[in-house]
């Protein structure tokens, strides 16, 4: 059976799917994405922390790591021949002390779901 795309695969922060019944679990399932802001991003960043308000450019940074980390995961699951991940969380740190990189890990449970009658 082939993978499903990406974006056919359902997703949850909780441990089920409304309407659907879990039909077997395949493990744990993450995406992990280590990122850095680029030499403008750091310097505007930079800049807005002196005069502060909202880091649109540390934003981004940080959006783009989360999407991507998803993504991965997203991967990961249809490789296991999963249609579902339930217990989708995130998790972020710091790597390195003077790196500025930020490593963000998404994570859940691959399951196999189909709809209850």
């Amino acid at each position: 059976m082939a993978p499903l795309t990406l974006d056919k695969i359902q997703t949850s922060t909780t441990f089920d799917i409304p309407g659907c019944a879990v039909v077997r679990s395949m493990g744990v399932v993450r995406g992990l994405i280590v990122r850095s802001p680029t030499i403008s991003q750091g310097f505007l960043g930079g800049l807005k922390t002196i005069i502060g308000g909202n880091i649109e450019a540390y934003r981004e940074v940080c959006e783009q790591a989360r999407s991507d980390a998803f993504s991965a995961m997203l991967l990961h699951a249809s490789q296991l021949g999963a249609n579902a991940v339930i217990g989708v969380h995130y998790d972020t740190s710091e790597i390195g002390a003077q790196s500025r990189a930020t490593e963000v890990l998404c994570y859940g449970t691959a399951v196999l779901v189909q709809v209850e009658r």
